[in-house]
């Protein structure tokens, strides 16, 4: 399939369902600087996938996808916290958790993919 838009990859798509999974079990969390904190970090990741998608080569597409991963850990580690805290239960731990792992290996792989390949620019 060929990657016409930022919505048509894969880990912006997961990215995306991060960003669900981060934010609606926080609607009522009154921690603000917590919850503040992870959801910048999810929609981070989602931002940085497309604001690299549409930069002028692959080396600045990969710093962007660098950057979103970083943004990926910091979610998962923000969500050990949020565990410790009560803010998320063992289910919706587990759910962040798996997800911020699928997206590393996307994001590493799409990574390997763009240094192989060249790219307008």
């Amino acid at each position: 399939m060929k990657i016409e838009r930022f919505e048509d990859i894969e880990s912006w798509k997961e990215a995306r369902l991060l960003v669900r999974d981060v934010y609606l079990p926080l609607q009522n969390c009154r921690d603000f600087g917590f919850r503040d904190q992870i959801q910048r970090a999810a929609i981070s990741v989602m931002a940085n996938i497309a604001e690299g998608f549409d930069r002028a080569s692959n080396k600045e597409f990969v710093q962007f996808l660098v950057i979103a991963r970083g943004s990926v850990s910091e979610v998962k580690s923000h969500a050990y916290a949020g565990m410790d805290l009560g803010y998320f239960d063992g289910d919706t731990f587990t759910c962040i958790s798996g997800r911020c792992t699928k997206l590393i290996n996307l994001l590493n792989g799409f990574i390997r993919f763009l240094r192989s390949t060249d790219r307008k620019g």
